[in-house]
């Protein structure tokens, strides 16, 4: 587990960490750094990674910063099930508020987000106050991100480089996953594998994300991860009114679709959107029992509001769709069947809006290849 914290003067970067609240049995040390955006200069980012350790236990930790403070988080199971929550387009609102406290009713796992974090857009010391709100849920269980275009925040002339706060600040396992960037990367999580792609970086065929993808899905033990999850901010389906047109989807769709069909992923969610919807499974534009299923869910509470206008009629491809805040949870409950939760914010918990079952396409013998 990587843990990342901020501190306003210098500190070594170290977490001591073990099973048992106030002993730490255990230290990593890691590394430090920060960054300018025209005249801002961030605090001392500090990145150390944890482990080995087991799964599906609970840690306590401290950072050497401030050694008072005792978090703790839980590690995910090594094995099905597995229950991931999903919030897109976060932002810091009112609603913002409402997603959390939501998703922190939920006994899952791991967050899952599709892009648009902090919505600092330039304005980097709302980097820091996004860290401050979602320090307590993201400080107890993984928070795997990939970017939207607000975190692009690229100024032609005054500051060309993009995604530098969202670099520095939100470090993903690229790595591990033969990734030359933060901005895609893979990772398995019990029997699932998720693939974080980067909508705003190149992704045409000559492109090293779409070189990765291709190697990437030609790894997969459908054996060992029965599940695949794509995941992306802007989506390829989407019966919206909004974000229509855009090559960011568009061209995305028809160069990676096919890469995607082939390799049968399950599911892919995006955000964008300020809405939620869901499709059944679809393939080129067409109903198909063996392409994924597209979910939108950029619905997670950001300043711009929220996307209310959809074409009409509806295509039938569109099963359920809705200008709500909310958040979802996906349950993979074993190797052949999960359960798919969207929640409006202004419901109870309790109530999902939106219930499916879904079937692995591994476990289908007609989509065989």
């Amino acid at each position: 587990m990587r843990i990342s914290w901020i501190t306003q003067s210098s500190a070594p970067a170290v977490v001591d960490y073990g099973t048992s609240p106030k002993s730490y049995t255990n230290s990593a040390s890691g590394t430090s750094s920060s960054y300018r955006y025209l005249f801002y200069k961030s605090g001392e980012i500090h990145d150390a990674v944890i482990g080995p350790l087991n799964p599906n236990t609970i840690y306590y930790y401290r950072c050497s910063s401030d050694s008072s403070r005792e978090f703790s988080f839980k590690t995910p199971p090594a094995q099905l099930p597995i229950k991931f929550a999903v919030a897109g387009d976060l932002g810091q609102t009112d609603w913002t508020n409402s997603t959390l406290q939501h998703i922190g009713q939920l006994n899952h796992d791991m967050l899952l987000l599709p892009g648009d974090l902090a919505y600092a857009d330039l304005m980097q010391p709302l980097w820091d106050s996004f860290g401050r709100l979602v320090e307590p849920l993201a400080s107890q269980r993984p928070w795997m991100v990939t970017q939207g275009n607000h975190e692009v925040e690229r100024m032609p002339l005054v500051h060309k480089t993009p995604f530098t706060a969202y670099n520095a600040r939100w470090h993903m396992p690229f790595e591990q996953s033969g990734s030359t960037s933060n901005l895609y990367y893979s990772f398995d999580a019990a029997g699932v594998h998720v693939i974080m792609l980067g909508s705003y970086t190149n992704f045409d065929p000559a492109s090293d994300q779409f070189k990765w993808l291709q190697a990437d899905l030609g790894k997969i033990d459908r054996g060992k991860t029965p599940w695949i999850i794509v995941i992306v901010h802007a989506p390829w389906y989407n019966t919206n009114t909004a974000h229509q047109g855009e090559s960011a989807a568009d061209l995305m769709k028809t160069y990676m679709e096919p890469l995607l069909y082939k390799a049968q992923v399950d599911i892919v969610l995006a955000g964008h959107v300020h809405a939620y919807e869901r499709f059944t499974r679809v393939y080129n534009g067409k109903a198909d029992d063996c392409g994924p299923v597209y979910i939108t869910i950029g619905d997670g509470g950001n300043r711009e509001g929220l996307a209310n206008k959809y074409m009409d009629p509806k295509p039938e491809t569109s099963v359920f769709r809705e200008a709500s805040f909310g958040h979802a949870q996906l349950e993979m409950v074993n190797a052949t069947h999960a359960l798919w939760n969207w929640h409006r914010n202004d419901d109870s918990a309790t109530v999902a809006s939106d219930s499916v079952w879904f079937t692995s396409l591994s476990s289908l013998p007609v989509c065989k290849l």
